[in-house]
């Protein structure tokens, strides 16, 4: 007598429940009790972010100076033509680019460098992590004001005593912020936004994977040879995390700007530029279309960086 084999089935996949519609959805008694805690808060950030901006966008196309009340007009594209075709303006365009770009990617070399220090086992490493935080937790027109007056002030500021004090009484002593008015906004920006790339960075190095930098130590690799090969390559999506969210604020960055330099020597970047031109000028039309070239700015940025951390969250599971 044959004995017929036994040929077990796996189970069958449940099939998806069937999609209950648009108009189900909406008349859901379940689905609106976990929606409506949420539906103050929609309507709260609504109200103040995206009706502001609408409106902001519909004043970018008028004509509307309040020196001249009679010829306010609408539908026209001068004030997006004049943010790009004027000199001023394509100078605080130009700097606003330039002091995006420097100011990210010397915090991103410093804060790379403090990060490596920082990742190594020594005697008040915690102390020295809180103290290396503190520059960015001060407020920035304090810190503004700070670089302006203790630091870059020519008669008692630090920097022009250190000149004095190793170069003798013949050093010179320059206005720091009248001469190099750029790189002193850059110095001071600097200054405060390194701790946060190094936050970012300190966090991705310790995320490398031990057993990665174990069989790295055991094949002989070097420090460099590990920093280049594997550290290095790890640390690329937090460099571009840091990157673009520091670009983020720096390019919408005015307490600087507006507490050292006032706009002058060429300082002027593009949302100090929106600030003249809106209470100085009285041009609301162009202060709009200058607005809305610094959101769209930031928006295209801010996507870049959305998708980095998503892709850190993917790599993380």
């Amino acid at each position: 007598m044959s004995r017929a084999a036994t040929i077990e089935r796996p189970p069958a996949t449940p099939e998806p429940p069937p999609d209950p519609g648009f108009v189900s959805r909406w008349t859901d008694a379940k689905g609106w009790a976990r929606r409506a805690p949420l539906v103050p808060a929609l309507a709260f950030v609504v109200i103040i972010t995206q009706l502001p901006f609408v409106a902001t966008l519909a004043i970018s196309f008028t004509n509307w100076n309040a020196n001249y009340p009679d010829e306010i007009a609408f539908g026209t594209l001068h004030n997006f033509a004049t943010v790009f075709t004027d000199p001023s303006l394509r100078s605080s365009v130009f700097f606003t680019i330039l002091l995006t770009a420097t100011v990210v990617l010397v915090s991103l070399a410093f804060g790379l460098g403090i990060s490596l220090l920082l990742n190594r086992n020594f005697i008040g490493r915690g102390i020295v992590r809180t103290m290396m935080i503190a520059p960015f937790l001060v407020v920035p027109v304090a810190a503004a004001l700070l670089w302006k007056h203790a630091i870059y002030n020519p008669e008692y500021g630090l920097l022009n005593g250190l000149l004095h004090q190793f170069l003798g009484p013949d050093a010179p002593q320059p206005d720091w912020i009248t001469d190099f008015p750029r790189l002193a906004i850059m110095g001071e920006l600097v200054w405060q936004w390194t701790p946060f790339m190094t936050l970012i960075l300190l966090a991705g190095l310790q995320s490398r994977p031990g057993d990665v930098l174990e069989a790295a130590s055991v094949d002989g690799a070097g420090p460099f040879q590990t920093f280049a090969n594997i550290t290095f390559p790890h640390m690329r999506r937090y460099l571009e995390l840091g990157g673009l969210l520091g670009s983020i604020y720096i390019v919408q960055q005015f307490d600087s700007v507006f507490t050292m330099t006032g706009g002058a020597y060429g300082t002027a970047n593009l949302p100090y530029t929106i600030y003249q031109t809106l209470y100085n000028a009285q041009d609301y039309g162009l202060a709009s279309a200058q607005g809305v070239i610094v959101v769209i700015g930031t928006i295209i940025i801010a996507t870049f960086a959305l998708r980095t951390v998503s892709s850190l969250f993917e790599e993380g599971n």
